[in-house]
């Protein structure tokens, strides 16, 4: 048995002004049935989905139904803030975990909810700058420990995504975190790009991916191409970050990657669908204009470049996707 994949994306991306109308436009006409949701203009302004009002969420669900939408994730900010409250040179504030469990942690469950997701996209939170992440594994892992069992009390999954500068900035440490925290309301998110900002080989990111498989959740898809490699980079100033590229002439090895998830998509299909989620997630998230510490640009036009560049490897490596159709528009 197949099971296709469904592909999903951050809106936010895809719209000049972030203007609600604008993100589902590009949607629909994408062809796209799923979107992630994080920065958005709902009428007063642009907010992160952790800031709108009552009035807003209501009026954007409203919204998302009329233009043949669902949320697969929340975009949530959920980790990224200090381990420790220490003057390490950044500008990442610190929230003291208690209050960041009650407050933020609750407020992303309440958007899950509100939107119909199963699913929040978050963050293994900062080290001090300069210090090992391996030496702040077991705080971390106790931390989103809390954030699995908030979780999983409203019947949501917290994926953890790797990035740079994060205790979790390489696929081998977080595994090694979700093994720690052996939650099933935790799953990890993979995401090539942010390896390979890192000075890490398609090689090594496959490694990454690979040590990922047993607490792999869904998959993030941008990919990056340096054409000065410099090796390790043990800090990366995301602000600088400026060769993002599709899926398909990056360094990543999506290749690679998507060839081995085909072999893994029963097993993973079953892991989702155990969790509420409607299947196997790949999110678009190309900043193929730019990209930063919260979030990237691509256009209406750079979206769609990255979702066919998507395309082109799913269809070479035989993963079953489907996009909107004509017999989707005469049933609608």
């Amino acid at each position: 048995m197949t099971f296709p994949i469904l592909i999903s994306g951050f809106a936010d991306e895809a719209a000049n002004e972030k203007l609600a109308v604008q993100q589902y436009s590009a949607f629909a006409a994408v062809g796209l049935r799923y979107y992630s949701i994080r920065f958005i203009d709902a009428g007063d302004g642009i907010k992160n989905v952790m800031g709108l009002s009552d009035a807003e969420i209501q009026h954007l669900v409203k919204m998302q139904a009329d233009y043949g939408l669902s949320v697969s994730s929340i975009g949530s900010p959920i980790g990224k803030v200090k381990l420790l409250d220490i003057d390490d040179g950044t500008s990442n504030k610190y929230v003291p975990f208690d209050k960041y469990l009650a407050e933020d942690v609750s407020i992303a469950c309440d958007r899950a909810e509100a939107f119909g997701s199963k699913l929040i996209r978050g963050f293994a939170f900062y080290h001090p700058k300069g210090t090992n992440p391996e030496d702040h594994v077991d705080q971390v892992s106790d931390q989103l420990s809390a954030i699995a069992d908030a979780c999983d009390k409203r019947g949501l999954t917290f994926g953890l995504e790797v990035e740079a500068n994060l205790v979790g900035q390489t696929g081998q440490l977080l595994e090694q975190i979700a093994a720690k925290v052996n939650h099933p309301a935790m799953l990890t998110i993979f995401d090539g790009a942010n390896i390979v900002t890192q000075g890490f080989t398609a090689d090594e990111t496959y490694g990454q991916y690979l040590a990922m498989k047993p607490s792999l959740g869904w998959v993030h898809i941008k990919d990056y191409h340096d054409p000065s490699p410099t090796g390790r980079i043990s800090h990366v100033d995301e602000a600088s970050l400026s060769n993002f590229v599709p899926a398909d002439v990056g360094d990543s090895g999506h290749e690679a990657i998507l060839r081995d998830m085909k072999d893994f998509l029963p097993e993973l299909h079953a892991r989702m669908t155990a969790r509420g989620a409607d299947g196997v997630f790949l999110d678009l998230e190309p900043h193929v204009k730019g990209g930063g510490q919260f979030g990237g640009f691509s256009g209406p036009d750079g979206f769609g470049v990255a979702l066919r560049g998507l395309c082109n490897v799913l269809d070479y490596v035989g993963i079953d996707y489907s996009l909107r159709s004509f017999a989707d528009i005469k049933s609608s």
